[in-house]
């Protein structure tokens, strides 16, 4: 009996996701090693990986445009590159979690950052950047804050 698509959508929605995981801890590590880079490495690579998330969501707007069934389940992802993109959310990290939909997670962050605040291991600038947007993020995806 033929999978109807549901194995291919599948394994689409899976190649798609380790994909945008790989550039989301690639934005990541970039800004973790930004002290180790020039100016110049550092804007070129930033540069190239928007650009290969923008391919990433010109493929998903073509998907989402000529198969229903991957709508839902990609939606996600398509927010979270268009907030990478549009640099809405700055840390990877964040995007990563509001892609894969882990509120959760967004919410354990969000309780280390105020315990990190509190101990002064995280400066009071950075520490309102990060807290404005995990809360985006959890309202975005449907959550009460």
């Amino acid at each position: 009996m033929a999978s109807r698509g549901t194995t291919e959508t599948s394994k689409l929605k899976q190649n798609l996701e380790e994909q945008l995981d790989r550039l989301m801890q690639q934005l990541q590590d970039l800004e973790e090693c930004r002290e180790e880079l020039d100016a110049d490495e550092y804007e070129e690579t930033k540069k190239e990986t928007l650009e290969q998330l923008s391919e990433i969501n010109d493929s998903l707007k073509k998907i989402m445009s000529g198969d229903m069934t991957l709508v839902d389940e990609l939606s996600g992802m398509q927010l979270a590159i268009q907030a990478a993109i549009s640099q809405a959310f700055k840390t990877p990290e964040v995007i990563r979690m509001f892609a894969k939909k882990q509120p959760r997670q967004l919410r354990t962050r969000l309780a280390e950052m105020d315990r990190d605040l509190m101990v002064g291991k995280l400066g009071r600038d950075l520490y309102t950047q990060q807290k404005v947007e995990i809360l985006t993020a959890l309202r975005k995806l449907g959550e009460k804050v």
